[in-house]
């Protein structure tokens, strides 16, 4: 099978990722990256061998598939143009910054038959497939993304902070649960607050599904701890899992009590496996014909962008009658933190 030329726009602290692991895929042939900072696109270029273009849609020339990760608020204004000159696309999370973006992207790569991809990376973690080994529907879902806060960028917001933490982090949680829970959903509540950035840093949110299952979500950008688990519990079981240290512990109901047995987990590269899956998509169509599903599909991230969306919405409702903090001085800071003084004393 030929091997699919693909090309990266956007390679920095993810995109360089993408450029390294198609070199070390079978499926594909790396024939170009762009960055709007040309520095970075020449070191990227010169550090896997690979050639640099000056715009997206001259590497498109060169390419037939193509990774985007640039900001997300860039997301549609750079995909929409390769679409339109036919290139099968892999867009990182979120698919696009609204929802009305991203409906025209998944409309139009269904009406020019291109595969289109999203990067919800975390639908690769092996982990995951630790959930087959327990039968039942879930009941209740737990999960917890939390991360420190982005380093500063020259002439830039802090990586991903151009968007909520709701579409920088809580999204892949979003799209996880989804998957997982075959029932619309009934309702959703939430809360979030901005810290360091203009909008939500910390956010958690409540999805009541019309099958009575429950998802409770916390995201958070401004934690002193680095943390992507989420807990399973079905009727008979329930599975707590680790997607950073890709390990899993599941829980049963024995005549002693509750026993808690090690999940062994293959370990993987879970964006490795992303991006071979995208290839895969795309020489099947180059062979058959036939367009194939990705694993996390252009609809599949628009149904997670809808539920996110919803999220903020709700939120955006909760704080209408809430105004931000006022940030106190060091001085009152360092009296909170001074003890009282004991009783009796002068």
């Amino acid at each position: 099978m030929d091997k699919v030329r693909v090309g990266v726009v956007g390679v920095g602290a993810l995109g360089r990722h993408h450029a390294r692991l198609y070199r070390e895929c079978e499926a594909a042939e790396l024939v170009g990256v762009y960055d709007r900072n040309p520095e970075t696109a020449k070191a990227v270029a010169a550090e896997f061998q690979t050639r640099v273009f000056e715009t997206p849609i001259a590497l498109a020339d060169a390419a037939e598939a193509l990774s985007v990760a640039v900001p997300t608020n860039l997301h549609h204004e750079t995909v929409l143009p390769l679409l339109q000159k036919g290139r099968h696309i892999l867009v990182e999370k979120p698919i696009t910054q609204t929802v009305a973006q991203a409906r025209e992207l998944v409309d139009l790569a269904a009406a020019r038959r291109l595969v289109l991809q999203v990067g919800h990376v975390e639908r690769f973690n092996p982990v995951l497939e630790c959930l087959a080994q327990v039968p039942g529907e879930p009941l209740f879902i737990e999960a917890h993304r939390l991360a420190s806060y982005p380093p500063p960028r020259a002439g830039l917001p802090p990586r991903g902070t151009e968007v909520s933490v709701v579409l920088d982090l809580m999204i892949h949680d979003i799209d996880v649960v989804l998957s997982l829970v075959n029932s619309d959903i009934e309702r959703v509540d939430s809360i979030g607050v901005p810290v360091l950035s203009p909008s939500e840093d910390i956010a958690n949110a409540r999805i009541l599904f019309r099958s009575g299952c429950v998802a409770n979500l916390t995201a958070s950008r401004v934690s002193q701890e680095r943390m992507r688990k989420i807990r399973v519990f079905k009727r008979v079981a329930y599975l707590s899992l680790d997607y950073q240290e890709q390990k899993g512990e599941l829980a049963a109901l024995s005549k002693t009590g509750i026993q808690r047995i090690p999940v062994p987990v293959h370990e993987a590269n879970a964006l490795k496996a992303e991006l071979e899956d995208f290839c895969r998509c795309v020489a099947e169509f180059k062979q058959t014909g036939q367009l194939p599903e990705p694993r996390v599909s252009g609809r599949q991230g628009l149904r997670a962008l809808e539920v996110a969306e919803e999220i903020l919405r709700v939120n955006s409702a909760l704080r209408l009658n809430l105004t931000r903090p006022t940030i106190p001085s060091s001085d009152a800071i360092s009296d909170l933190a001074t003890p009282p003084p004991r009783a009796g004393s002068v």
